[in-house]
């Protein structure tokens, strides 16, 4: 397979991505901060996202499989969990 046909599957691919709903407008800001000087950049914020999301969400996991639930501290992490989101996907706005 060439490089053009694998842009073009690229490019078809992120297509159906935005069809389907998975990527949007944001998607299209955090690819418009990312330059030369920067080429990784939407790598590297949606990989934190991704990170900081995991351990919240084993977290979330381990306070549920205790004993006496402590719903404080659920909503607490679930409260995190949502501050994530929108904290490193508003970076772009």
């Amino acid at each position: 397979m060439d490089l053009v046909q694998l842009q073009r599957q690229f490019v078809d691919y992120k297509t159906s991505l935005y069809h389907e709903g998975f990527l949007d407008e944001q998607f299209t800001q955090l690819q418009e901060l990312q330059d030369e000087n920067n080429p990784d950049f939407v790598v590297e914020v949606v990989s934190l996202f991704f990170e900081d999301s995991e351990r919240l969400l084993n977290e979330l996991a381990r306070a549920l499989e205790q004993q006496n639930i402590d719903y404080k501290r659920i909503d607490a992490h679930v409260h995190q969990l949502k501050a994530l989101a929108l904290r490193e996907f508003r970076k772009s706005a």
